[in-house]
């Protein structure tokens, strides 16, 4: 839906304005696009959105930048005399069917590997068109950026709900006390915990008279403006979350509130936990026994709380136990599915019956495991950091041809150094992508999507981690000649089945069609909510789209808050749902339907981090990532507005160390790990905590082959070639990319 005004310098009535939601973070908030034609004349808030109210983070205008980049793809790319050159979509096609062929002609199905980056999960095309593709391929050799970031999460949930994908998030606009470790949403705008504006939903807790504890490492922008900042030892929150809920129980302060006829195993929590006194885990986490004393006395007495644990809980050691630990201490002070505490979305699309018969098939792990380090797989995945060794070493599953979707793993997983050498060795490569970065120079083919504005946008990930629920569909703004995302997805799909690449994608959107009418006719005939003729309805309506805005459309007809299409697409701004309500025994899906509080892969690894308490400690550095509100993962650096100005991929030292080491501020370090090093400038700041030092993720451009003009000049240096594939999250897969031990030095000592 469009309105137009007078758009300054261009004339009466030559500009439209455009109402549709950010797709570059997970903050979700709404945009008002001024476009006279074709061409983006501004960008701001949308102040009349339902969720975001006008906010607007630094990402949001660069909307413009990526639609009119240089460097961006608009026609697909062929590999030819060793040369990525222009071709048709015919042609390459044809170039995607001939690969794909060869390889599996010599081959198993897992001979073809597939890698999903996270910019999948900000599309609707990705959330509805990826399975088909995935099953098309056949192979069990799937990686994704799930594993260098969240997937803690999706199993402690899955061992928790029997549900991987049931993620309760801090119910900020009613909470009175919010504690937050491994989070800095003042820059990353939020993540697996989709709120705009989180700095203001913050502040808003302190001014009604709340509280807010920040526990991290850095004293970063969220913790300046919170009311106390615990500056952990990196890598040590489950250790400080075990002790936190020791200390709760061994007082009796301990209260499952409304949610105790769901949950099995609370008996087994204290002894399960019974080592780790806040005493015990004081050398550990240098934090102080009576300051975790008193944190704990505050989550258990505050009227209502809840705990958030993100990126730095994950990407660790324990990533598992510590996301288990966070729901934990949730359950136990009674804030578990309440308002005010940890609660479950409703997103608009879901096609879970409300009326089901309690009970599911619950969750686990290991159906598979990989070839040659015989990793576990997790949610149909793989941990990416195996992704080069199975390219490596020979054998009958060897991965020979590999497909990349919206990733750049050659700078976001483990040792991508090594992952770099690898690539150069497949048979065949394609790429989804819009931009030939560190991993794509290495295709043979690469197919581009449109740009952001150039297709339409619906956020099934984020709505069911938003702290509102909310709906909110944008219609693409600007045509374009470039197939749509979701046509690629499909064919790319009909051609890894064998189907002829002139095959019509539309072929893939009547599976998907049919399969959500028949799931929801199942579903109706079991006694759920609705009937046939709402199911007729959805049908009828769906009936005369297009694509995903056709599935879209059966899904919102379907779902729980049974939305006819014409009110949402209808509906610029969005349509406000209301606040987030308990619906814990709705999402539960394990065997017996309860709540399963200590399971025992779980109670297993916590013997683990008990173990760890013995540990020496020698003092050394650790180092950690950081985000910048102007970097969203590594293809956004080619945007000048987003990276000019002082220098971002610095190494930060506290300044007692930068003495200690010889180092000043502006110099240059060389960073040693166990397998790599890095050349890298020092940033000498009190913002870290002394023994910690800090690298942002996801830079190191420039190399030759890419096409990212910007990018290349503030080129930076690449983190991982300092982090170890071999050190995972036993439960979940889950790369450590923080609390890495380093050595560091003047560079050239």
């Amino acid at each position: 839906m469009e309105t137009t005004e007078t758009v300054e310098g261009a004339g009466a009535g030559a500009g439209s304005v455009h109402y549709r939601t950010c797709p570059l973070c997970e903050a979700t908030c709404g945009l008002e696009i001024t476009m006279v034609g074709d061409t983006v004349k501004r960008i701001r808030g949308d102040r009349d959105d339902v969720f975001s109210r006008g906010f607007i983070c630094p990402k949001g205008s660069t909307l413009k930048q990526i639609q009119e980049d240089p460097d961006r793809l608009r026609m697909p790319l062929v590999r030819r005399g060793g040369e990525l050159v222009e071709a048709t979509w015919d042609e390459a096609w044809a170039a995607v069917a001939e690969g794909l062929a060869r390889v599996r002609a010599t081959g198993t199905p897992n001979a073809v590997a597939v890698y999903l980056g996270n910019p999948n999960s900000h599309t609707l095309a990705g959330g509805l068109y990826v399975r088909p593709l995935l099953k098309s391929l056949g192979t069990r050799n799937v990686f994704s950026a799930s594993t260098v970031d969240q997937m803690p999460k999706h199993v402690s949930s899955g061992l928790l709900f029997g549900n991987p994908s049931a993620i309760p998030v801090p119910d900020l606009d009613r909470t009175d006390y919010l504690l937050m470790l491994g989070a800095n949403p003042f820059e990353s705008n939020g993540s697996l915990c989709t709120a705009p504006d989180f700095p203001g939903r913050l502040a808003a807790i302190r001014e009604r008279g709340g509280r807010v504890v920040v526990v991290d490492p850095r004293r970063t922008r969220t913790a300046e403006a919170a009311d106390e900042h615990l500056a952990i030892r990196p890598g040590t929150d489950a250790l400080w979350l075990a002790a936190l809920a020791n200390e709760i129980l061994a007082t009796g302060s301990a209260d499952l509130g409304a949610v105790a006829p769901l949950v099995d195993g609370f008996e087994q929590l204290p002894v399960t936990l019974q080592a780790f006194t806040p005493e015990a885990v004081a050398r550990r986490t240098r934090i102080a026994p009576e300051i975790t004393r008193r944190i704990a006395s505050e989550l258990a007495g505050a009227s209502s709380a809840a705990v958030y644990g993100r990126i730095g809980t994950h990407t660790v050691r324990f990533g598992t136990v510590a996301s288990w630990l966070v729901e934990v201490l949730n359950v136990i002070t009674a804030n578990f599915d309440q308002p005010g505490g940890a609660m479950f979305p409703s997103p608009a699309h879901d096609r879970h019956p409300d009326g089901r018969a309690a009970g599911g098939r619950g969750f686990r792990t290991g159906r598979w495991t990989s070839r040659v380090s015989d990793r576990a797989e997790v949610r149909g995945e793989l941990p990416a950091g195996v992704l080069a060794e199975e390219i490596e070493t020979p054998g009958d599953d060897r991965i020979r041809a590999l497909v990349t979707v919206a990733g750049n793993p050659v700078r976001s997983i483990q040792e991508s150094e090594r992952l770099d050498t690898a690539l150069a060795t497949l048979d065949f490569m394609v790429s989804i992508d819009i931009y030939v970065n560190e991993t794509t120079r290495h295709a043979d083919v690469i197919l581009p999507p449109p740009a952001p504005l150039e297709k339409s946008h619906y956020d099934l990930a984020f709505t069911g981690l938003s702290v509102r629920n909310v709906v909110n569909y944008s219609p693409a703004i600007i045509e374009t000649d470039v197939p749509q995302e979701w046509e690629i997805y499909a064919r790319l799909a009909l051609v890894a089945g064998g189907a002829d690449p002139t095959a019509s994608p539309a072929q893939i959107t009547d599976l998907l069609a049919d399969g959500i009418v028949a799931q929801r006719r199942r579903q109706v005939d079991a006694g759920a909510p609705g009937d046939d003729a709402d199911l007729d309805a959805a049908i009828a309506e769906s009936a005369g789209l297009d694509g995903p805005e056709r599935l879209l459309a059966l899904m919102l007809r379907t779902g729980p808050y049974r939305l006819p299409w014409s009110e949402v697409a209808s509906s610029p701004h969005g349509i406000d749902l209301g606040p987030l309500a308990p619906r814990l025994a709705e999402v539960l899906r394990t065997a017996n339907g309860r709540v399963d509080l200590v399971p025992e892969p779980v109670a297993a690894d916590v013997g683990r981090l008990a173990e760890s308490l013995a540990a020496e400690d020698d003092g050394g550095l650790l180092l950690v990532g950081r985000r910048d509100l102007r970097s969203n993962n590594s293809w956004m650096h080619n945007l000048e507005v987003l990276v000019k100005g002082r220098p971002r991929c610095t190494l930060q030292v506290h300044p007692d160390d930068a003495a200690a080491l010889g180092l000043h501020d502006g110099g240059s370090a060389t960073v040693r790990s166990s397998v790599g090093s890095l050349a890298v400038p020092v940033e000498v700041t009190d913002v870290v905590s002394p023994g910690t030092v800090s690298l942002p993720h996801g830079w190191g451009h420039g190399v030759e082959g890419t096409r990212m003009t910007v990018a290349a000049r503030y080129a930076g240096a690449n983190s991982n070639a300092l982090t170890d594939a071999s050190v995972l999250d036993p439960l979940s897969g889950n790369a450590q990319l923080n609390a890495i031990p380093v050595a560091v030095s003047p560079l050239g000592s």
